[in-house]
């Protein structure tokens, strides 16, 4: 009992912390300077340089999504909405929780580690003591990359997905070219795209954010690394998966049931 205690408390304590740094971050992006440079060299850390891992990735799961509903649709013989399907579940989904994962996997942990490595040799402190604030020249800089990037990563996962659906469809299963793009455009509206975009923006707030904050309150040398890494990754996967679920219901009500 007293565990299971220690640990809700424990839980309770982070967040409130978590919550705190979150506000802090929000604050701080308004504030000058604007550190524009900074801003680019994240930009191309964390989206020019994921761009292939993102889109190996989609085109991987859009064949492999195409593959399983063509044999699935053909029991109805309706494959030819196998493009529609994979259109729309990659742009509402897929594609925003895809990317977001894969750059925790690349960025997030990244993020955690660095700044992890600057809090126990004391980098943090010195930052500090020449009047410049941590999380706004480190955190807002990610962030605002991040806020950038993921959206424009999530599109192009979308074309590739769909690309991929194309080929194991239409070249490899022999579904009709003209009759598969014929449902594509039919059924996809662009709600169904742009509201994976507004999905990657949030992703992209809350992965930032949690990994910076662990980064920012390691403890215990080297060792306190790997543990902050460690928990960044795996609760800013959780906290995803959680917003994906918290987000589609907000924009199914606002934008299809009305």
């Amino acid at each position: 009992m007293n565990a299971v205690t220690g640990f809700i408390t424990e839980m309770l304590t982070v967040s409130g912390k978590y919550a705190l740094f979150l506000l802090g971050t929000i604050g701080w992006t308004f504030r000058r300077p604007f550190r524009w440079k900074l801003l680019v060299e994240h930009m191309e850390k964390i989206g020019v340089n994921s761009t292939l891992i993102i889109a190996l990735s989609a085109l991987t799961v859009g064949m492999i999504f195409s593959l399983q509903i063509t044999y699935m649709m053909r029991i109805f013989r309706g494959e030819t909405f196998v493009g529609a399907m994979v259109a729309m579940t990659m742009g509402r989904e897929l594609a925003p929780v895809m990317t977001a994962l894969m750059l925790i996997a690349k960025n997030g942990s990244s993020m955690a580690a660095e700044l992890g490595t600057m809090k126990v040799t004391e980098q943090i402190a010195a930052m500090e003591t020449m009047a410049v604030n941590p999380i706004h020249y480190l955190v807002v800089p990610r962030m605002l990359a991040s806020i950038i990037v993921y959206p424009v990563l999530t599109g192009l996962a979308n074309i590739l997905g769909i690309a991929g659906s194309y080929f194991v469809a239409v070249v490899l299963e022999g579904v009709d070219s003209a009759r598969y793009f014929d449902r594509l455009f039919f059924w996809i509206d662009p709600k169904d795209i742009y509201s994976g975009l507004i999905k990657a923006a949030v992703f992209a707030i809350i992965v930032t954010t949690i990994s910076c904050f662990y980064g920012l309150t390691t403890r215990n040398g080297a060792k306190g690394v790997g543990i902050s890494t460690t928990k960044a990754v795996v609760s800013s996967s959780v906290a995803i998966l959680i917003a994906d679920y918290v987000l589609a219901d907000i924009l199914i009500t606002m934008l299809y049931k009305n």
